[in-house]
């Protein structure tokens, strides 16, 4: 680990919103690998972000130089269509008044946390970061992508207005152990290596899944995440965002057989195409990470898949 990097994180105080959730856990751990020793993590127990006190109250516990804020309501899309005014509502208020708090405090550095969601429904592919404006997106997830869009609209305003050193990132389908695999609320790697295992335990001799299996998606190792994230807060400092992502392109269809064959379910996939497929196309033009501040996804995605079932059957009690 170079010696400047553990220097740049020493004597800072970092506060992580969502630092107990999935990715939280992993930024938690990386910024104590890098020599980070004062991090704050507020609970929801203890500090609910939608609200403007609370918010204060929580500037002023930490009294943070960075704040990461990867605090968000997030999900499949089943979540998204039953509870889109949650989505918007929530991820907004959870994150425009904090960055205003975070500006007038004197807070160093704003890292926002952005969703792929995002993105136009038709991106040409890979996406671009300068196609974020193209359209309107899928409608399924628009709510909660556009709520999360705004804080690049309010990073670039701050920054120009107040030269506020606010960065915003855009990762990509996050996977990983950890990861939330409640069927309701679940996205597809944990759904599916859920499904998979407890139909081997039932001994069904088929699964039945959303769509029709044609759309396409990438997916990030949530430690190559957290990399990511916390090397943005330490390198770069400009009002562009930047794609987090691993490259790799894959349809949902060959992802279901992919994961059946690593889980070893050996049954029938269904595919219930009366269910909505979401966005046809996912994949990032990760350059721009790579060229501003030395990142890029190092986990093949087959052994990123390994972990996360050996993670899923070691901690299914809890």
């Amino acid at each position: 680990m170079p010696s400047h990097q553990n220097n740049f994180w020493k004597d800072k105080r970092i506060t992580v919103t969502g630092g107990s959730g999935f990715l939280g856990s992993f930024v938690v751990e990386e910024l104590r690998a890098r020599g980070a020793t004062s991090i704050f993590v507020p609970r929801s127990a203890d500090y609910d972000l939608t609200r403007l006190e609370d918010q204060d109250r929580m500037l002023a516990d930490s009294q943070p130089d960075i704040i990461i804020h990867l605090a968000a309501l997030a999900g499949g899309i089943g979540a998204n269509r039953a509870r889109p005014a949650e989505f918007f509502y929530q991820n907004l208020m959870m994150g425009v008044p904090l960055m205003h708090k975070a500006w007038q405090a004197g807070v160093e550095k704003f890292v926002a946390i952005g969703t792929i969601c995002a993105y136009p429904k038709f991106t040409p592919i890979p996406f671009k970061e300068e196609h974020l404006w193209d359209g309107y997106p899928e409608e399924t997830n628009a709510p909660y992508g556009l709520a999360k869009k705004m804080l690049l609209v309010q990073a670039q305003a701050y920054r120009q207005q107040y030269g506020f050193n606010a960065i915003y990132l855009l990762p990509v389908n996050l996977y990983g152990p950890r990861d939330n695999f409640d069927l309701e609320t679940s996205h597809v790697i944990p759904a599916l290596i859920r499904k998979y295992i407890e139909a081997q335990e039932r001994g069904d001799d088929h699964v039945t899944l959303w769509g029709d299996g044609s759309p396409t998606r990438e997916f990030l190792y949530a430690p190559d995440c957290a990399k990511g994230i916390v090397q943005a807060a330490e390198r770069y400092d400009s009002p562009e965002p930047v794609n987090l992502g691993s490259g790799q392109e894959i349809s949902i269809r060959d992802l279901a057989e992919l994961i059946a064959r690593l889980t070893g379910f050996e049954g029938e996939i269904i595919w219930d195409t009366s269910k909505p497929n979401g966005q046809p196309r996912r994949a990032l033009d990760t350059s721009r990470a790579e060229q501003f501040f030395g990142w890029r996804a190092t986990t093949p995605f087959e052994q990123g898949l390994r972990e996360t079932i050996a993670w899923f059957r070691g901690n299914r009690e809890s």
